[in-house]
């Protein structure tokens, strides 16, 4: 029985996710989180074999609740849950342990493809973003310059192009506002972007956050 975490802060997304596992005899739903910082408490106390993680949520987000995650328990497998396929996040995603990459649109014969070939620590990417990716490379388009980030500017340029204030950003990654303004310095640098305009922009382009999110904040 695959235990399995889901991980997204809308309700609808969740009841829609775990209501296709349910259906599948080797899965077990062991808990919902609506945020990453949830789903690292929830991990650390009953850690499930596999998580699906949304990146785009308030708080520390996926990508962050993902590298707490697999430094404290390398076991878990983790899948990431985009809403785009256009334009695939950064290969940050999978060069940091993540081991699966799916979009929530994916159906259910796809969705137990992923879970199963991850709980095997192989990894797996949708179809649709497959697809995607390969016509890129083959178009010359498939660098993304969100590639020349660290991991700490990726999660500092999320929270930027999400509205977020540098207090908040201090807040929520516990580092100094010094350090954020260098972070921000670095990232419109490596970007050729002038402000934070177009720092959300970029953002959004290459599919790193949700333009709802970005537009709500």
């Amino acid at each position: 029985m695959v235990q399995i975490l889901i991980v997204d802060d809308h309700d609808l997304v969740r009841t829609g996710v775990r209501r296709l596992l349910e259906d599948v005899a080797s899965f077990s739903v062991v808990g919902e989180c609506e945020s990453g910082e949830k789903a690292v408490e929830f991990c650390l106390k009953t850690p499930p074999e596999v998580v699906l993680m949304d990146v785009n949520m308030p708080g520390i987000g996926g990508i962050e609740a993902a590298k707490r995650i697999l430094r404290r328990n390398e076991s878990i497998k983790i899948i990431i849950l985009t809403a785009q396929s256009e334009n695939p996040l950064p290969k940050h995603l999978l060069d940091n342990g993540v081991l699966g990459y799916v979009t929530k649109s994916s159906g259910a014969q796809e969705m137990v493809r992923a879970i199963n070939q991850v709980k095997m620590g192989q990894r797996y990417i949708s179809d649709e973003i497959a697809q995607k990716m390969a016509m890129a490379m083959i178009s010359g388009k498939g660098d993304s310059p969100l590639d020349k980030l660290s991991p700490r500017e990726m999660e500092v340029l999320i929270k930027i192009a999400q509205g977020m204030t540098t207090k908040e950003i201090m807040d929520q990654m516990s580092i100094s506002p010094k350090t954020i303004s260098t972070h921000r310095c670095r990232i419109m640098e490596k970007l050729n972007a002038k402000n934070d305009v177009e720092l959300a922009r970029i953002s959004i382009e290459y599919g790193l956050v949700d333009p709802i999110m970005t537009a709500g904040s």
